[in-house]
């Protein structure tokens, strides 16, 4: 499936906020935001009047690019949360967070989504017993994600188990370090989702 693969801090810095994209590096003065907080480009850091409707596309931009999904996918999320009863931005980052990338990125097995994505595409991980490397595999409530007992002997897994078992995972996600294994315990609520996105905007972009 295509993906994006240009730098990855120019994305931050367009949208203003850090997006962590870069796993540690992010927490560093490394962070290509806290050195040049403005846009990338020559036109960077002039001042521009934005539009509602340009608000409305950074806050998509913004979206896309945390969960790492291209337009057509992020598309298809948006009329499947649609569908569903209840507040539709609020179900469309409810799927999005649901899906097997991010919720490993969440239980602290990998550092980022770009690197929780290439774990699950390489099969470490698997989902109820079964092998899944699907990254936009969506996960329900009671599933358990464990990582795979051949796994268990790479150098970069065992760091990793060693980080989540530190680490406090949301409310709707428990994780055992005995196993290095995670469950969703219930589907997440909105004040449990950190993104930093108003997804109201996103509702009147796909609404013009």
């Amino acid at each position: 499936m295509a993906r994006y693969t240009g730098p990855v801090c120019r994305l931050c810095r367009r949208e203003g906020v850090k997006l962590y994209l870069k796993g540690d590096r992010c927490y560093t003065g490394k962070c290509a935001i806290d050195r040049r907080s403005y846009a990338p480009g020559a036109h960077g850091q002039a001042r521009k009047k934005v539009s509602e409707y340009g608000l409305q596309l950074r806050e998509k931009q913004k979206a896309r690019r945390i969960y790492g999904i291209l337009e057509t996918q992020f598309r298809n999320y948006f009329e499947r949360a649609e569908r569903q009863g209840g507040v539709t931005g609020e179900n469309l980052l409810r799927l999005l967070e649901r899906r097997l990338d991010n919720v490993v990125y969440r239980l602290g097995l990998a550092t980022s989504r770009v690197e929780a994505r290439h774990l699950v595409r390489h099969g470490h991980f698997t989902v109820n017993g079964r092998k899944v490397n699907i990254p936009s595999y969506l996960l329900r409530p009671g599933d358990e994600i464990a990582v795979r007992e051949r796994s268990k002997e790479s150098p970069r897994i065992k760091e990793l188990m060693e980080r989540a078992a530190d680490k406090t995972p949301p409310a709707w996600l428990e994780y055992n370090a005995a196993n290095a294994s995670g469950r969703v315990v219930a589907l997440p609520t909105r004040d449990q989702i950190d993104a930093p996105v108003q997804e109201h905007l996103i509702v009147e972009l796909y609404s013009r």
